[in-house]
């Protein structure tokens, strides 16, 4: 009969904060605007002590921070896992905030949009002077860094271009990178989806919200659904959501497809390259079999890295897009330590 394995490593503890969001405010669907920030504080942790690297939790799409506190029969939470990992030495203790980012439509791709909700404005303006008011944690870039898988590894990699003074490193598993392949092969279930319902998209909220038991084809739509929203927000407030293509037909409409392309990664590298090149680490990862095919534009980001000379760590391992976390235990140690490493990297001057 097997056993499992037990170690007495010593225990960080997590602290939940209340904050009060104003950038929140009105935001569309009247999603929570007081909402509970966890706070990860390894064991030992003083506020006397020299002042502690923070790591920021982006969670993937349809999870949130609290969602890495959950008890799991098989495996690690994020606490029990950075407990390991500090206890066993393989990385200084840090601190890590995991933000609440969930909204209804299933999560958001940490950017600000009028249809979703200025969540990139909560996470750097409100929760990262707010973590600083309560923890013994660096106030400078070079020692925050920001860590995500899938959606939370794209908002991850996008902060580190679009706000360079608040980020000094990043680690992006299976980020979201070539929207061409990533989202444009959910587009049929998502045109058939909403043209039972004549094409209303607050009618498939609805009914997702009310079903006991989605299923894949429900997460598809949502997916499609909350991109739109966040790359390509809807001027009417009655209508957030507007769809890059025709529900009878697959028609791409160019502009508004353009304006979902003008987020993805591949077309921000070369105009952010400066900010990329100035990270303390730029780690990326994803499975060479991932089922949204992330694989292929993520190969193609490297590639140009490559070209533009700027520093990475690259690796495609053998797996999907599931299962990723224990790719945590080589990227959160590596982020750590380069936080912690004085590499004479000093904020950009953008």
């Amino acid at each position: 009969m097997p056993v499992r394995e037990q170690f007495n490593w010593s225990q960080g503890k997590v602290v939940c904060l209340d904050y009060h969001s104003k950038v929140l405010e009105g935001n569309p669907w009247s999603d929570p605007v007081q909402r509970e920030f966890n706070v990860y504080l390894p064991a030992g942790y003083s506020d006397s002590a020299p002042a502690y690297p923070a790591l920021w939790d982006f969670a993937a799409f349809t999870n949130a921070g609290p969602g890495h506190l959950n008890w799991r029969g098989q495996g690690e939470n994020l606490p029990q896992r950075l407990d390991r990992l500090i206890g066993s030495g393989e990385m200084p203790p840090v601190i890590v905030p995991m933000p609440d980012c969930y909204t209804s439509l299933g999560g958001n791709q940490y950017i600000n949009s009028k249809a979703v909700g200025q969540y990139a404005d909560y996470v750097v303006e409100e929760l990262v002077p707010f973590l600083g008011e309560q923890f013994n944690v660096r106030s400078d870039r070079s020692g925050r860094g920001v860590f995500g898988k899938s959606s939370g590894g794209y908002g991850a990699l996008v902060h580190a271009m679009y706000y360079p003074e608040t980020w000094g490193g990043v680690a992006s598993h299976a980020g979201d990178i070539g929207f061409d392949w990533v989202y444009r092969p959910e587009f049929p279930r998502a045109a058939a989806a909403l043209s039972a319902l004549d094409g209303d998209s607050n009618r498939f909220l609805k009914n997702f919200w009310n079903k006991n038991s989605p299923g894949g084809l429900d997460y598809s739509v949502l997916m499609t659904l909350a991109m739109a929203a966040s790359y390509d927000p809807g001027s009417d407030p009655q209508s957030p959501i507007q769809l890059p293509f025709d529900l009878h037909t697959l028609t791409l409409d160019p502009q508004r497809w353009e304006r979902w392309l003008q987020h993805d990664p591949l077309n921000l590298l070369e105009s952010h390259a400066q900010q990329l090149a100035s990270l303390r680490l730029l780690y990326i990862d994803v499975g060479s079999r991932d089922q949204y095919n992330i694989q292929y534009g993520t190969r193609a980001f490297v590639g140009r890295l490559e070209k533009l000379g700027i520093k990475h760590h690259f690796e495609e391992f053998d797996g999907t897009h599931s299962g990723m976390d224990w790719r945590l235990d080589i990227s959160l140690p590596m982020l750590a330590k380069a936080l912690c490493t004085d590499n004479g990297v000093d904020s950009p001057k953008i």
